[in-house]
C-alpha cells in the first residue's frame, strides 16, 4: 500500500475548532479516510456513499471485504435515504438510544454501494452521540461509513495514539479528542427480523431494549473462519480485537480462576516465559507472577470495557507470549466484554477446575513453639528450594503472646546460608478455618498431637519427618551457643529438600502446562 503524510489534529471536545472539521471533512467528500473519535472507540471514517472510498477503507485496515461496514448518520431523518422497509419499532430505538451506541440493521437502499454493506442486501446505522463525530458526519454529508480505526483483527483503538500506532501514513487524517468513554464498540440490532435480533452485544443491552420494546433475540451462533456465510455484522466472522499473544479465558467460580491462573503463571515462570495476566482490582493482589495488569473493577464493569482495548495493546508492547484472563459476568455490558475477550482469544478456553484439582495442597504451615527460629528457617528453606507447583509457604506458632522477630542466632546462620528472615515476626497458630489444601507440619510429634486433639477439622496434619518420610532429629537450639542454631539449619535443610521431593513427585499437570503455554 502507498504511504502517505497523515495530518494529526488536536480538537477539544467542549469546543470543536471549526476549521479542522471543515478541512476533516473535504477530505471525507473527496474519497480520503480520516480517523475521529465516537463515544465507543475510534472510527475510520469514509464517505459511505462512494464505493472507491469503501474499497480504501478495506485496504488500510487489511480488512476483508465481506465484512460490512456501518454508516453513521447525524439526523434520524437521513435513515430514510439508506434504508427501506424501516420497522415502526425504529422510532422508538432511536428516540431512546439514538445518538448512542446502538447500530440497526436494515434492508439498504439504492444508495448504498454494494461496497460499502460487503455485498449485502442489508445496511447497519449508528448514530454516534459524541459531538466531534456528528460535527464530521454533517460536514463530510450526511453518511460516513466508520468501522474501527484500527489494524485489522486488532484490538480496537480506544485513543489516538492507539490509531496513529495502526494506521499512520495510511490514512489522510486522524482527528485527536482524547480518550473515549465507553471503550467497546456498538450493540448491534438486527431490525430485517422479528423479533429483532442482538448480533453484538455492546452498552444497549437486551433488558434496556425489553423495555421500550420487549423481547429481543440474542444471536448464539458464531462464525467460524472457513464459512461461507457472509457476515452480517462487523465482528461476527473473523478473530476480532486479538493482541499478538496467545489468549485464553480461564473460566469458573472466581476462587478456581485466581488459582488455576496462579499455577499456570507459576508454571510459565518455571519455563521462563513471558506471560500476561487480566486481573481486576479485586484480584490483582493474589498474583505473583507475570506482568498482571488491572483491567477495572467488577464492582463497575464499564471500567473494564473502558479498559480492555488498551491492555490488551500494553500487552503487545510488552512482547507476552501467552495472556490468561479472567471471565466476567454475563450481565449488562459485562456481555459485551465477554464478546470481546472470547473474539480476542479466538474462543480459547479454560476450565479453571480442571487446573486446580492437579494441586492437592496450596498452602503449607510449619509449627514450632514460638515461631521464632526453627518454624521460620524450614519456611524460608522450602521456599528456596524448586518446586513444582506454587505453594504459600508460612510459619506459626503454638504459644505466641504477641509478634518478635525471629531469633538473632537463628537469623545470622540463615544469613551465613545466603538467606534472611528479617521480615519475619511470629504469629499465633489459628486453625479455625483452615481450607483442606493446607499442610500442616509440625516440627515436633507433641506438637502435631496437640493440633490434631483442638483442630479436627484440619485434614492435614503431620510432622515434617512423618510426612518427607525421613527419621532426622531436629535438635531444639534453643538457648544454646550459636553453632546449635547451625546444626538446626543442617538438618532442616535436609529435611525440606526431602519435603520437595515428596511434593514434587506429586506434582501433576506437565502436560497441560505445555497445551496452555
Amino acid at each position: 500500500m502507498k504511504f502517505m503524510e497523515t495530518i494529526i489534529k488536536k480538537i477539544d471536545k467542549n469546543n470543536i475548532e471549526g476549521n479542522t472539521i471543515r478541512e476533516a471533512g473535504e477530505i471525507l467528500k473527496n474519497g480520503g479516510l480520516v480517523a475521529f473519535p465516537t463515544e465507543t472507540v475510534y472510527g475510520l471514517g469514509a464517505n459511505a456513499l462512494d464505493e472507491e472510498a469503501a474499497g480504501k477503507t478495506y485496504a488500510a485496515k487489511g480488512r476483508p471485504s465481506d465484512n460490512p461496514l456501518i454508516v453513521h448518520i447525524c439526523d434520524y431523518e437521513d435513515l430514510r435515504r439508506i434504508a427501506v422497509n424501516i420497522p415502526p419499532e425504529t422510532d422508538a430505538l432511536a428516540a431512546h438510544f439514538w445518538p448512542g451506541p446502538l447500530t440497526m440493521i436494515f434492508q439498504k437502499s439504492d444508495e448504498v454501494p454494494y461496497g460499502t454493506t460487503g455485498g449485502l442486501d442489508t445496511v447497519a446505522v449508528r448514530m454516534p452521540s459524541d459531538p466531534v463525530a456528528l460535527a464530521l458526519i454533517r460536514a463530510a454529508g450526511g453518511f460516513v461509513s466508520a468501522p474501527s480505526a484500527n489494524t485489522s483483527g486488532r484490538p480496537s483503538p480506544t485513543t489516538a495514539g492507539h490509531v496513529i500506532h495502526d494506521l499512520e501514513g495510511k490514512i489522510d487524517m486522524i482527528i485527536d479528542g482524547g480518550a473515549v468513554d465507553i471503550g467497546v464498540e456498538s450493540t448491534i440490532l438486527d431490525m430485517t427480523v422479528s423479533p429483532p435480533m442482538i448480533l453484538r452485544p455492546g452498552a444497549v443491552t437486551a433488558e434496556m431494549f425489553a423495555e421500550v420494546i420487549g423481547p429481543v433475540d440474542i444471536d448464539r451462533t458464531i462464525l467460524n473462519a472457513e464459512s461461507n456465510i457472509r457476515p452480517k455484522a462487523p465482528g461476527m466472522k473473523y478473530r476480532h480485537y486479538a493482541p499478538r499473544a496467545r489468549m485464553m479465558i480461564v473460566q469458573g467460580d472466581i476462587r478456581d480462576e485466581i488459582l488455576a491462573i496462579r499455577q499456570l503463571a507459576y508454571a510459565a515462570h518455571r519455563r521462563k516465559k513471558k506471560i500476561g495476566i487480566i486481573a481486576t482490582s479485586e484480584t490483582l493482589p493474589f498474583y505473583k507472577y507475570g506482568i498482571v495488569k488491572n483491567v477495572g473493577t467488577r464492582e463497575n464493569e464499564k471500567t473494564i470495557a473502558r479498559n480492555l482495548y488498551r491492555v490488551l495493546r500494553e500487552f503487545d508492547q510488552e512482547d507476552v507470549e501467552v495472556i490468561y484472563s479472567e471471565s466476567f459476568a454475563m450481565t449488562g455490558i459485562g456481555k459485551a466484554v465477554m464478546n470481546r475477550l472470547e473474539k480476542a482469544a479466538g474462543h480459547q478456553r479454560i476450565d479453571a477446575a480442571e487446573i486446580v484439582k492437579l494441586q492437592q495442597y496450596r498452602r503449607i504451615i510449619f509449627v514450632s513453639g514460638t515461631d521464632s527460629a526453627r518454624g521460620p528457617i524450614a519456611a524460608e528453606l522450602l521456599r528456596h528450594q524448586d518446586l513444582l507447583q506454587e505453594y504459600v509457604v508460612d510459619s506459626r506458632g503454638m504459644v505466641v503472646l504477641f509478634p518478635e522477630p525471629v531469633n538473632q542466632k537463628a537469623e545470622a546462620v540463615m544469613r551465613s546460608a545466603g538467606m534472611t528472615m528479617e521480615n519475619h515476626f511470629s504469629q499465633q497458630f489459628d486453625g479455625e478455618s483452615i481450607p483442606d489444601d493446607t499442610l500442616v507440619l509440625a516440627l515436633e510429634e507433641g506438637q502435631k498431637v496437640k493440633l490434631r486433639a483442638e483442630y479436627e477439622n484440619i485434614k492435614n496434619i503431620f510432622t515434617l519427618n512423618e510426612f518427607a518420610q525421613d527419621s532426622l532429629e531436629i535438635p531444639n537450639p534453643y538457648g544454646k551457643p550459636l553453632a546449635a542454631y547451625g546444626e538446626c539449619l543442617e538438618a532442616l535443610r535436609k529435611l525440606t529438600g526431602a519435603l520437595a521431593e515428596k511434593l514434587n513427585s506429586m506434582a501433576e499437570g506437565e502436560e497441560l502446562w505445555e497445551k496452555y503455554m
